[in-house]
């Protein structure tokens, strides 16, 4: 049966075993076609075949659309059912009855289309809380996602350099009609000298076992949020060099997604949440190369509809946009050092958190590294072998060692700890001095009874400081030093505009 009388027969709403809510909406892509019949969906493989996808037969697309429902079941289990055949006999087409198999169909529960994460963004809806949800949940899927020696190979230099160059040859023709010619030059510019000179740190994501199983299409049109819970759906099936990637390609994808959309902002804080989470900081050392990657990508994408019958100048900009911003994610830039200080409850992460948006940084909680450098889980409470001296000399070593990795690649770097010692503070300034960025020390403070309060308040943070952690806290502070005063910021965190008092 060709593919126009299958969507005739699947449109109509005498071909289900249940009740259909008429007429049968039908979305199709370039390789699929979903039938949303109310409660349920249907999805069927086009009989196509592509340079990076193959479902020209029968069995190919049966491989497919079984290992589809096998990857999705564990990101989107509300939504992901089974698969049935299509069958036909005697000259009738049936779901799952008797007669020649002439088709399989993924069974899904389908969910309002208004619970997209990209519907929700467009109507504004699209919350903090909800893409600090995102970030956790993606760092949970790639924290379990599968890898093994196979897998990591699809890590090799070469393979991923070679994927680059297949991107560039692709987009060539549209030099001067969509994309400047010089930015398309120092794009790639950036990407070979990046596989020339930096080719150590992609053998070191292979090594670190940071290539998994990943989403490989991980956008906010490859999201919902349904029964209270984050669904990530649609991962791709077809092409296993799109789905055994860098777990850093598929953040690099969400993150470009929000600040394409205009809110870097969101950006920010999804990518430092997903770091928090995994204590993955050192991929941020092949960040950079990834968004560029997905934003090229989709510029790529836009510029092939306009060799159809697609064309419109709206998606003549939509890939100019996309050029442009994987060019921009090639530039040089160049950061600063903020060290937060303060005793526990005096509002360090919640000013460490507004800063990171304010100034696309990267924020650091001394929580989160002492119990990653300990391994076990943030939300698990620590037992006291946690908070010796021994333990927090490492925990110190440690976030002064993220900074002078990351500084010279041009990140903000703010580290949110106590520093209430000038042991500790003093090596970063000097850090800062070498590398040539601005420093500064935020002073969060606030009154004793305000932060015994907060303390005692605290819900769901990673942070296990007691009131009795605060007051030993107040008797070992140190002041800071006169030759700290002109880098010092002082923030009193219980008035309602401490913000405005934060300029660098």
């Amino acid at each position: 049966m060709d593919t126009a009388k299958l969507i005739e027969t699947l449109t109509n709403p005498d071909f289900y075993p249940h009740p259909v809510t008429s007429p049968v909406k039908v979305i199709q892509t370039h390789a699929s076609i979903v039938f949303l019949t109310g409660d349920l969906a249907y999805k069927i493989k086009k009989p196509v075949d592509y340079h990076f996808l193959d479902f020209s037969t029968l069995e190919k697309r049966k491989e497919c659309i079984d290992r589809e429902l096998s990857l999705n079941q564990s990101t989107a289990p509300d939504i992901y059912r089974e698969v049935l055949p299509i069958t036909e006999s005697a000259g009738k087409v049936t779901l799952n009855g008797d007669g020649e198999i002439i088709e399989y169909v993924l069974k899904m529960n389908q969910f309002p289309q208004e619970c997209l994460l990209s519907q929700r963004f467009d109507r504004g809806e699209l919350t903090e809380a909800e893409i600090e949800s995102l970030g956790k949940k993606i760092a949970r899927f790639h924290q379990r996602a599968r890898t093994d020696e196979y897998i990591t190979r699809f890590g090799e230099l070469e393979t991923i350099e070679q994927a680059f160059e297949e991107n560039y040859r692709q987009t060539e023709k549209y030099i001067d009609t969509v994309q400047i010619r010089q930015q398309f030059e120092e794009t790639k510019t950036f990407t070979d000298n990046f596989f020339l000179d930096r080719g150590d740190w992609l053998r070191e994501r292979q090594e670190q076992g940071k290539i998994r199983e990943c989403h490989g299409d991980l956008h906010l049109n490859n999201m919902c949020l349904w029964r209270g819970e984050i669904q990530l759906f649609d991962r791709v099936e077809f092409n296993e060099s799109f789905r055994f990637v860098d777990t850093m390609y598929d953040v690099a994808f969400t993150a470009m997604d929000l600040t394409a959309r205009g809110r870097p902002d969101f950006a920010n804080l999804f990518l430092n949440t997903y770091l928090e989470r995994v204590g993955d900081w050192e991929g941020l050392k092949v960040l950079s190369l990834y968004l560029s990657r997905q934003s090229y990508v989709r510029a790529k994408v836009n510029s092939f509809l306009l060799d159809g019958d697609t064309f419109s100048e709206t998606i003549r900009e939509t890939a100019r946009q996309y050029y442009h911003l994987a060019w921009e994610y090639t530039r040089p830039r160049s950061g600063r050092l903020i060290v937060l200080s303060g005793l526990s409850g005096s509002g360090k992460s919640t000013v460490a958190r507004e800063i990171a948006k304010k100034l696309d940084g990267i924020r650091i909680r001394s929580d989160a590294v002492r119990k990653h450098l300990a391994g076990i889980d943030l939300d698990d409470r620590g037992s006291i072998e946690l908070y010796t001296p021994e333990m927090s000399a490492r925990t110190f070593d440690r976030l002064a060692e993220l900074a002078r990795i990351l500084l010279p690649l041009g990140y903000t770097v703010i580290l949110d700890a106590k520093y209430d010692r000038a042991i500790w503070r003093e090596p970063l300034r000097a850090l800062a001095g070498s590398i040539g960025v601005p420093f500064h020390i935020v002073h969060c403070h606030a009154p004793l009874s305000v932060l015994l309060d907060r303390i005692e308040k605290r819900i769901g943070d990673i942070s296990d400081a007691t009131t009795e952690v605060l007051l030993a806290q107040i008797e070992k502070t140190e002041p800071f030093t006169d030759s700290e005063q002109p880098y010092l910021i002082s923030v009193d965190t219980t008035r309602s505009n401490w913000s405005e008092g934060i300029q660098f």
